[in-house]
């Protein structure tokens, strides 16, 4: 009996394991750091493994190799250098450097006993400098210490092979950088892995800054109106704030339609394939535009190296090969392009040049500008529908179905819907309708004598489009707005940095990189600490929940539908917690 006793013991311990450790998070405070870092942790690895195993489930030949494909996977996102453990040295790492320079800082104060006695003589100065720091300035120390530790693992992951993504994946984020299996580049170097998160996190991160330098000046505002102060600075920083959401989206959709249009190799593959099943355009039209810009096509020259490349497009839509003839197609306007048309058959273009708006539009509207505008409009607020319908309506019935059964509720939801499907449409329907205004019913008319190796070119009627599209975001709500900017501008960012510079490998574009990250995930976690009411979107959402818990602010409101006493989290604005379609 006396013998069987241990294992019994034993048994009865790693039963009962679960349970201690249960109780003694339970124990722990939610913002201590090792719940900081589960909580990282888990979050990290729920949103990175899944995206990893995407092309093990889909892929056949993945599925064909097995176990020996998923023990890679799994191993990789497993292991030291992966997404998910990185990160949480970056963000828990953080946590328990700030916790251990506040306890130098209050108890290591040079000058005392307690303080010579852990610093001794040698270190006191350095104590010293740290107590004289304030908290957050502690906080950010700390942050770009871990920040630094989490660049050094991901640097330290194995190079891929050289038909892999040379990049880590950013969790149910398209990449920022082109996909591999796009067409090959004259570059031989490869972006940094880290390239796509760095931009992320340094968008978060100036608009945090963004954020508080707009508070502290409408807090001035406050302080010189003592009147209307709150309420006028209030409204201030409500304008700023849209405002500059709207230039920023604004300016970074110009970029990427225009990367769309003219260089899609600065885009991801997937990007472009959306881009191009919302936009519904022929690929012979974007490869005419590009070899125009290239001077491989042109009005003036009546050359081509592909003759037939708009000749097919006639023929397939129904009308004569010669509309599309580059050899007889007008460059200009004015009388001889009306008895160019003439001759050709086509109605409606007297007096301007260029290809016929029924090969451009290449859709049942024929040459109408207008039908084409509002049909192209139809199309893409129905596809938003599909798209937006889920989106707003799962998280609700995923947390909290009994809501729809208000009228209140599920009139504003389907409202959110159809606002978010009219902003897409208008988007889409702009940049057609500057398209014609320009080539065709306007500007071209206005000035007949301008060649169409204007019009149609980089800097015509296309680069019309892609700057009016933007201006479609003040149909979006004041929240979404924001976010909507934070999702576009790293891939326009992204698209302005010269691909030889990227892949240069230069040791001024390595530590570059690295500093971004390190200082801009520094700020963003800094931030969650002592001014979290500068982070807003999908940052606060995340940050609130790693750093606080589940009970924290929105959180704990949204989950129990109770009140809850303030907190700093809660005394900012209301966030918008429910995912986002991105619409670029």
């Amino acid at each position: 009996m006396s013998a069987e006793a241990p294992p019994r013991d034993l048994k009865h311990k790693l039963l009962a394991l679960p349970n201690t450790l249960g109780e003694y998070l339970h124990s722990i405070p939610n913002d201590h750091p090792l719940q900081i870092a589960l909580r990282t942790y888990a979050l990290s690895i729920s949103l990175s493994l899944g995206p990893a195993l995407v092309p093990f489930l889909t892929s056949e030949r993945a599925r064909r190799s097995g176990l020996t494909r998923l023990g890679k996977i799994l191993g990789r996102e497993l292991g030291v250098t992966g997404f998910a453990f990185a990160m949480t040295a970056g963000v828990g790492g953080g946590a328990v450097l700030r916790d251990v320079f506040d306890l130098l800082a209050e108890q290591g104060s040079p000058g005392t006993d307690e303080g010579d006695s852990i610093c001794g003589p040698a270190r006191a100065k350095a104590v010293g400098w740290l107590a004289s720091l304030k908290e957050s300035h502690r906080t950010f120390l700390a942050n770009v210490l871990s920040a630094a530790m989490a660049m050094t693992l991901f640097h330290c992951r194995r190079p891929p092979p050289a038909s892999a993504k040379a990049s880590i994946a950013i969790p149910f984020t398209p990449p920022l950088s082109p996909s591999s299996s796009s067409k090959p580049t004259p570059f031989a170097g490869r972006p940094s892995i880290t390239l796509d998160l760095t931009l992320l996190l340094l968008v978060r991160a100036m608009d945090a800054l963004a954020q508080v330098t707009i508070q502290k000046g409408c807090e001035v505002i406050e302080k010189n109106d003592s009147v209307h102060g709150k309420e006028a600075a209030m409204r201030r920083r409500r304008l700023l704030s849209m405002r500059l959401d709207a230039l920023v989206f604004w300016a970074s959709s110009a970029r990427i339609m225009w990367c769309f249009f003219y260089q899609p190799e600065r885009l991801p593959r997937s990007y472009n394939k959306w881009i191009m099943t919302v936009a519904n355009i022929d690929p012979r039209i974007l490869a005419a535009m590009r070899a125009l810009r290239s001077g491989t096509w042109s009005y003036r020259r009546h050359h081509s190296v592909q003759p037939d490349l708009l000749s097919s497009l006639s023929q397939d839509l129904g009308y004569p090969a010669a509309w599309g003839d580059i050899t007889r197609l007008p460059a200009r306007g004015g009388p001889d392009a009306t008895a160019v048309w003439k001759e050709l058959g086509v109605k409606g273009r007297d007096g301007i040049g260029g290809t016929p708006c029924e090969l451009v539009h290449a859709n049942a509207s024929g040459g109408s500008c207008s039908k084409n505008t509002a049909l192209r409009g139809t199309q893409a607020f129905a596809s938003a529908m599909a798209i937006y319908l889920p989106v707003h309506f799962l998280p609700i019935l995923l947390t909290r179905p009994r809501t729809l059964l208000r009228p209140s509720k599920l009139m504003q939801t389907l409202l959110a819907v159809l606002r978010s499907a009219s902003f897409l449409s208008t988007f889409v329907s702009c940049i057609w309708a500057a398209v014609c205004l320009t080539r065709t019913v306007l500007l071209a008319r206005l000035f007949p004598r301008i060649s169409h190796d204007v019009w149609d070119g980089p800097f015509g009627c296309t680069f019309a489009g892609s700057l009016v599209c933007g201006g479609s975001i003040w149909i979006e709500q004041g929240r979404r707005r924001g976010e909507m900017a934070l999702y576009v501008l790293p891939r326009a960012i992204r698209a302005c940095l010269p691909e030889r510079w990227v892949r240069s490998g230069a040791q001024g574009v390595q530590w570059g990189e690295r500093l971004a990250f390190v200082l801009s995930l520094s700020t963003i976690l800094t931030a969650a600490i002592h001014r979290p009411d500068s982070l807003r979107g999908l940052s606060r959402w995340t940050l609130a929940f790693i750093m606080k818990g589940p009970n924290a602010g929105f959180w704990r409101r949204k989950r129990r539908g109770e009140s809850v006493p303030p907190t700093p989290v809660e005394t900012t604005p209301a966030v918008d917690t429910q995912p986002r379609p991105y619409t670029l």
